[in-house]
């Protein structure tokens, strides 16, 4: 046998090999490839659930306290209050606080900026029920200052819940 023709073979066998290998190469790179998509969406789905559950909660916690601020003060003016307002006051509150505490950490810089909003609005109020409920208002404070705090709670509440929408690509 000549030696051309065992270079011409040794090539075309090199070449085949090769070949093949190039092959399974580009499509060990396609299939990675795919997997990192797959992950990217399936991590980006499950973040945007992550956010719809936080901002479902903060926004019921919120409405909640509201609502709960809005009936201690009616209490206080109607009855005093007991133990068990207070309590039920301190759940709704605690409540907020924690799902607001949530969302520090899931929800971007416009949701939180108005979820802030809503915190600082919720714990003024708050401050200003408990400071009457023993008595001790701080100046120019009262039930009807209190009253119309709370009812002005619910354009901030509207804010949030609308950048959370927005976040979520909801209408």
């Amino acid at each position: 046998m000549e030696i051309g023709a065992i270079v011409i073979a040794v090539a075309g066998v090199a070449g085949t090999l090769g070949g093949a290998l190039l092959t399974q190469r580009g499509a060990e790179r396609a299939k990675r490839r795919e997997i990192e998509l797959v992950r990217a969406h399936d991590e980006k789905r499950e973040n945007q659930a992550l956010r719809r559950t936080c901002y479902v909660d903060l926004n019921r916690d919120a409405r909640q306290f509201t609502t709960a601020l809005n009936r201690h003060l009616h209490t206080l003016r109607e009855r005093g209050v007991e133990d068990g307002d207070r309590v039920a006051l301190d759940a709704a509150k605690n409540a907020f606080r924690d799902r607001y505490s949530e969302a520090q950490m899931v929800a971007p810089d416009e949701v939180l900026a108005s979820a802030t909003s809503v915190h600082h609005a919720l714990t003024a109020v708050y401050g200003q029920v408990k400071r009457l409920e023993r008595g001790t208002p701080d100046p120019g404070e009262s039930m009807e200052t209190a009253a119309r705090a709370q009812h002005g709670i619910w354009d901030p509440l509207r804010v949030m819940r609308a950048a959370m929408r927005a976040d979520l690509g909801v209408g």
